[in-house]
């Protein structure tokens, strides 16, 4: 049984452009976004207030990229776009999407990081992209530097996005000096793209934490960004003028280098001329200044953002949040309590959740202000179809049933870069055509509207989701089996009231150790893994040392009787479970 979008859901007025950028498609009235003479200035600062109109964000795009061709000596119709790869591992900017565009306009390739990664994690993805150019900031230099010499990108071809706040000029040329070069640099030549070809191009090289080894490049092309676009944004459009909302504001704080803040905010807010409030990072009171200074209107964020604005009321009522008209989560799923415990101090809040992945870049489905169903991630969006299969493949075809969710939709991805098997596994083929395997468990329900709503029950993967970043447990267990205390390990999720989630190890240590103790060896492991992890990888969780870890026959860890371990522990304990 193949499941569709809502009957109230408009389908899409065309196919998405595929022979055009996104800066193009971005730029265009022609293809439906909002007039640029009714748009909000696209991204305002909110520390600050600097701000830049929609053409000025366009202009400064092309001088970027001017700037960039003569620093690379790329022209925009030579070479392959693989031999024009920069990378972004920067915080939130106003600029972010300009320098992302101008990439583009030399028809290269670019690959946003998490800003989060420790300095090996960032060497992975420069060297596995090809990057040849690294755009850094201030605050996260040190670690952007010591990646990119262990690649070979020289310090000419490494850039400074400017943040607030941090006066420190370093010695390398800014965003802002590279518009200024741009001024005296030849205008640069139209791109010539043939029909289709942004079906094919790669336009972001996004990395997801898959469930086994380092993070995957998910290979994702212009077309899928601007079906995704078009999908989300018609889809949202028919609450937003049932209730008379033509543009509005909206916060900028998820990552731009996050698929979900990379489409859903950064291009979808902006196509239909809303105003993004950027936030470099969460902190709760410049979050809520800003929300009061702005007036912003719509809060896209992750759960856990959720659950420390409800456990700082106290501190929310100083501020006038009486702007927001919806909040709206992703990443991870919001509980129906949690949802219900905000709505009974903010009433007049409309709450919804939306569902994607980086594979389906982003949105499969999402709540409509006028179709709320608590505790679901909403309706399949336009242009979006998905299916629902037993463990055996076999369709499931009745309301409430689990099972996988496979997914068809123009903004559904090109595959992994150099990586097949994992493409062929999470790509598959029937007699309906191409399907994404999300790899995650769910139940389609009618909600009393009527209409079928998405509710996201288990993942059939070993993600952990912490403050919306993807944790892969064989990638922290393959670093733990690095260091001599371990024999063998598992690592598994366990509840943690701030972030959500938590990764815990179980840890086997060789007869060798066995004289240490316990607390020792527990530190120094600890530590191994904040040595050179992303601070959401740390093991939050805690150690845990076991005599052996439960496997199948064929050695698969059996993460199921670990679980049941560690829920056995915290009911005796009295804990969360």
């Amino acid at each position: 049984m193949v499941f569709y979008p809502p009957p109230w859901a408009p389908k899409l007025p065309f196919d998405p452009p595929d022979s055009i950028t996104i800066g193009d498609f971005m730029k265009s009235e022609i293809y439906g976004r909002c007039p640029i003479s009714k748009s909000r200035n696209p991204f305002t600062c909110g520390l600050t207030g600097k701000t830049y109109t929609v053409s000025e964000s366009h202009q400064r795009s092309e001088l970027i990229a001017k700037a960039l061709s003569k620093i690379m000596g790329w022209e925009p119709n030579a070479d392959l776009p693989w031999d024009k790869v920069i990378a972004v591992f920067s915080f939130n900017t106003i600029d972010y999407l300009s320098v992302l565009h101008s990439v583009h306009r030399l028809s290269g390739i670019a690959t946003p990081a998490n800003v989060a990664y420790s300095a090996e994690e960032l060497e992975h993805q420069l060297r596995s992209s090809g990057a040849k150019a690294l755009f850094t900031c201030v605050p996260v230099l040190e670690t952007a530097l010591k990646a990119a010499k262990a690649v070979g990108i020289p310090e000419d071809k490494i850039f400074i996005m400017d943040l607030p706040h941090h006066s420190q000029k370093p010695p390398f040329k800014t965003v802002d000096d590279l518009v200024e070069m741009g001024h005296s640099v030849p205008e640069l030549e139209p791109l010539r793209w043939v029909k289709g070809q942004g079906g094919r191009q790669v336009a972001f090289l996004c990395y997801s934490s898959g469930t086994s080894g380092l993070p995957k490049a998910v290979m994702i092309s212009h077309q899928n960004v601007i079906a995704n676009t078009m999908q989300y944004c018609i889809h949202e459009d028919v609450s937003r003028k049932k209730i008379g909302v033509e543009t509005q504001v909206e916060l900028g704080l998820l990552p731009f280098s996050h698929i979900y803040g990379l489409v859903v905010v950064a291009h979808s807010a902006t196509w239909r001329g809303d105003e993004v409030i950027v936030l470099p990072k969460f902190e709760l009171t410049d979050y809520l200044q800003a929300i009061e200074r702005f007036k912003i209107n719509f809060l896209p964020v992750v759960p856990p953002i959720v659950v420390r604005m409800l456990s700082s009321v106290d501190i929310l009522k100083k501020y006038d949040l009486s702007s927001v008209r919806m909040l709206f989560t992703g990443a991870a799923p919001l509980g129906k309590e949690t949802a219900q415990e905000l709505l009974r101090h903010y009433p007049h809040w409309a709450i919804g959740q939306g569902y994607g992945m980086t594979e389906s870049a982003t949105v499969v489905c999402s709540t409509s202000e006028h179709d709320i169903c608590p505790g679901t991630s909403g309706s399949l969006i336009p242009g979006a179809r998905a299916k629902v299969v037993d463990p055996d493949g076999k369709e499931i075809t009745e309301y409430g049933m689990p099972g996988e969710l496979l997914v068809q939709s123009p903004s559904v991805t090109l595959g992994y870069l150099n990586n097949e098997k994992a493409t062929a596994e999470a790509f598959v083929w029937d007699e309906d055509g191409r399907w994404l395997r999300t790899g995650d468990e769910v139940i389609v329900t009618r909600a009393e509207s009527g209409y079928e709503h998405i509710t996201v029950v288990d993942r059939l993967k070993e993600l952990i989701k912490v403050k919306g970043h993807q944790v892969a447990p064989a990638e922290l267990e393959a670093h733990l089996l690095a260091h001599p205390a371990v024999d063998d390990c598992a690592v598994i999720s366990v509840p943690d009231e701030r972030d959500g989630e938590a990764p815990k190890a179980f840890i086997v240590i060789p007869a060798s150790m066995a004289s240490r103790k316990d607390e020792e060896i527990a530190a120094e492991i600890i530590k191994h893994v904040q040595d050179h992890k992303a601070h959401y990888k740390w093991l939050k969780g805690g150690v845990e040392f076991i005599d052996a870890i439960p496997k199948s026959p064929s050695g698969k860890i059996l993460r199921r009787l670990l679980r049941d371990r560690e829920k056995e522990a915290r009911r005796a304990k009295g804990a969360k479970l």
